[in-house]
C-alpha cells in the first residue's frame, strides 16, 4: 500500500485548481477543492457518483463561467479566467464528454474541423482538410478514409475521432470523461494506449473513469474526491496504487465484498422464449438473433455474457415489445403460458419489463421531475376514471425514494440534476412500479460508481429473494460472476454456451465467445 501524498507542487503542475467551491441553490457541488496535473502525466479524478467530478470539469473547462464559482484556475502558471469552452479551447484545454459530440451524418473531416474549418480565400480548402485527417488519423490508429461517415463507424472508433478533433485544436491538456463507459475490452485497451502515446508526446491527461482496473493501468497519480471536497491525491509513480486503496479513499471505508452474499431460492419457470429470430431495423435482409432459446426461473438472476455487437440488446429489445428489429418470429411464455409481446403495453401488462442501457436516452425523462418519472409506466394504479392523482403520486414516490435511498432534495427534483446512480435508481423504481415478473436489466451498473453499484446489486439481490425473474446484460464479467446463477453465452446472434455460475470463469467464457463454432454447453 502506498502512501497519499499531496497535490503537486506548482513548480511542476500545467494545471492548477484552487480552493474551488460551486454552488447550486441549496445545494454546495464543490468545496475547497484542490487539483494539480503536472505536464505530460495522466491524471485520474476519481469519486463516487455525485462526488462532484464532473462540476469540477465543466469548471476548468469553461462551462460554468469564471464568475459562477469560487477560487482560482493557473494553466501554465498563470491565472486563467474561462467565459466559456471557447476560452479554454484556445489554450489547448479540450473536454471530451461520455455523450460523444459528432454529428452522425458527416463525414469524419466535417466533424473534426466544424467550426474550425480550414479556410482558403473565403472557402473551405477541403484538399488540406482531408490531407490533415489523414495525418490525424493516424495519430490516433485509425485506418478510415477522411470521408468516411461518423454512422457507420463503431463506438469506439468514434471516441477515437474526437481525440483526433482534439489534436487538430494543438490540445495540450485532454480530459476525458468515462472514455471507455461505452467499449469493449479491446476498443478499451486502445484507447488506453492511445493515451500513453499522447502522454509520450507531452499532452496531459484528466481520465475521469469508474473503472478502478483501467485507472490503475495507465494513471500516474491520482485525486479523489468525496462529497465534493478532495479527500488525497495518490502518486502511482513509485508504489502501484491497489483497487482496494482507491475504493477506501472513494467511499470511505473498506468493501470487502463487492457483491451481495446470494443464498437463492429458485422456483418454478416465470418466462421462456423459444426460437427467436429477429432481423435488422434498418435492413431487413440481415438476421441479427438467429434461433435463441432461453429461460428464467422466480427468483433467479440468469446472466447474458457477450462482446459489443454480440446481438444481447437487441434480443432483449426485441422480446419487450419489439421496440427493435422486424420480421420477428418465435415464441414467449409467462408462467409457461404464450402471451402476445408484440407491443410495449402488452409486455408491460404480460408482467415483463426492461431497464434499457441508455438511461439518459430511452430511460428517463430528463427535464421531469422524480415524481413523474417514477409513475409513468404505471400511470392508471396513480388515476381515477382517466384524471391523475397527484396526491397518490406523490405518495407513490416517496415510497420508492425511501426504499431504493434516491438521494435527492424532493420527489419534485429534476432527474437531469441528480448523479448517474440516483438516475438509475428511479429507472428502477419506474419499472418496480409497474410489477413486473421478469426485470431485464441492460447493463444496470454502467457509468456508476463502485458504492452506487453494491447498492443496485443489493436491490436486484432482493428482487429476486422476492420471487421475481431476473435477465441481467452485462459486459464486465466480474459482475455477472459476483451477481448470477446462471450464465448464457451470446455471439453473433446465438447462444453458444451456458453455465451455471460454479461452472463458469471469465476464461472459460472467453473461450467460448472465441471457439463460437462449437457445440453448445447446457449443463443437466
Amino acid at each position: 500500500m502506498s502512501q497519499a501524498t499531496s497535490a503537486t507542487p506548482a513548480s511542476k503542475a500545467i494545471l492548477e485548481m484552487r480552493g474551488i467551491t460551486k454552488t447550486f441553490p441549496g445545494v454546495k457541488a464543490l468545496n475547497d477543492v484542490r487539483l494539480a496535473v503536472r505536464a505530460g502525466e495522466i491524471h485520474a479524478v476519481v469519486g463516487e457518483n455525485g462526488a462532484g467530478k464532473s462540476t469540477l470539469m465543466k469548471v476548468l473547462s469553461g462551462v460554468y463561467p469564471c464568475d459562477s464559482y469560487e477560487g482560482e484556475i493557473h494553466f501554465e502558471g498563470k491565472l486563467r479566467r474561462f467565459r466559456d469552452i471557447a476560452d479554454s479551447e484556445k489554450l489547448g484545454i479540450i473536454i471530451i464528454h461520455q455523450e460523444l459530440a459528432l454529428v452522425p451524418l458527416l463525414s469524419i473531416t466535417e466533424n473534426i474541423f466544424l467550426g474550425n474549418e480550414i479556410v482558403r480565400g473565403g472557402m473551405i480548402d477541403w484538399f488540406a482538410a482531408y490531407a490533415k485527417t489523414r495525418e490525424l488519423l493516424a495519430k490516433v490508429g485509425l485506418n478510415e478514409a477522411p470521408t468516411t461517415l461518423v454512422t457507420d463507424l463503431g463506438v469506439g472508433k468514434q471516441q477515437l475521432v474526437e481525440i483526433a478533433k482534439a489534436l487538430s485544436k494543438d490540445v495540450k491538456l485532454l480530459i476525458l470523461d468515462e472514455p471507455t463507459a461505452s467499449l469493449n475490452e479491446k476498443d478499451s485497451d486502445a484507447l488506453l494506449l492511445l493515451l500513453l502515446e499522447l502522454k509520450r508526446q507531452g499532452i496531459a491527461s484528466i481520465l475521469i473513469s469508474h473503472k478502478l482496473n483501467e485507472i490503475a493501468k495507465v494513471a500516474d497519480s491520482i485525486t479523489v474526491l468525496r462529497d465534493g471536497a478532495t479527500v488525497e491525491t495518490m502518486d502511482c509513480r513509485t508504489t502501484p496504487i491497489s483497487e482496494d486503496r482507491i475504493i477506501r479513499g472513494m467511499v470511505g471505508r473498506d468493501m470487502a465484498h463487492r457483491f451481495p452474499p446470494r443464498s437463492p431460492t429458485i422456483g418454478e419457470t416465470v418466462f421462456e422464449v423459444r426460437d427467436w429470430h429477429v432481423h435488422h431495423a434498418l435492413h431487413a435482409d440481415r438476421e441479427v438473433i438467429k434461433g435463441v432459446n432461453l429461460n428464467v426461473r422466480r427468483g433467479e438472476i440468469v446472466g447474458i455474457a457477450g462482446l459489443m455487437g454480440a446481438g444481447r440488446t437487441e434480443f432483449a429489445m426485441s422480446v419487450f415489445g419489439r421496440s427493435w428489429g422486424q420480421r420477428i418470429r418465435g415464441t414467449v411464455l409467462m408462467n409457461g403460458q404464450p402471451v402476445d409481446v408484440s407491443t410495449i403495453r402488452k409486455a408491460i401488462d404480460h408482467g415483463i419489463a426492461y431497464v434499457t442501457e441508455d438511461r439518459k436516452g430511452y430511460g428517463l425523462v430528463l427535464e421531469e421531475d422524480i415524481r413523474k418519472n417514477i409513475t409513468l409506466a404505471n400511470l392508471e394504479a396513480v388515476s381515477s376514471a382517466t384524471v391523475l392523482d397527484e396526491g397518490r403520486e406523490f405518495e407513490v414516490a416517496g415510497e420508492y425514494r425511501r426504499a431504493l435511498n434516491i438521494r435527492c432534495s424532493g420527489t419534485d427534483q429534476l432527474v437531469v440534476n441528480l448523479s448517474g446512480g440516483n438516475q438509475q435508481k428511479v429507472v428502477l423504481s419506474k419499472w418496480l412500479f409497474a410489477k413486473p415478473e421478469l426485470l431485464i436489466l441492460d447493463e444496470p451498473t454502467r457509468g456508476i460508481d463502485v458504492g452506487a453499484k453494491y447498492e443496485i446489486y443489493t436491490l436486484i439481490d432482493q428482487l429476486a429473494s422476492d420471487g421475481k425473474g431476473i435477465l441481467m446484460i452485462s459486459s464486465e464479467l466480474p459482475e455477472l460472476l459476483g451477481m448470477c446463477d446462471r450464465i448464457y453465452v451470446m455471439n453473433e446472434g446465438r447462444f453458444v454456451a451456458e453455465y451455471p455460475v460454479a461452472e463458469a470463469s471469465q476464461e472459460r467464457i472467453m473461450r467460448a465467445i472465441v471457439n463460437a463454432g462449437s457445440s453448445v454447453h447446457v449443463p443437466q
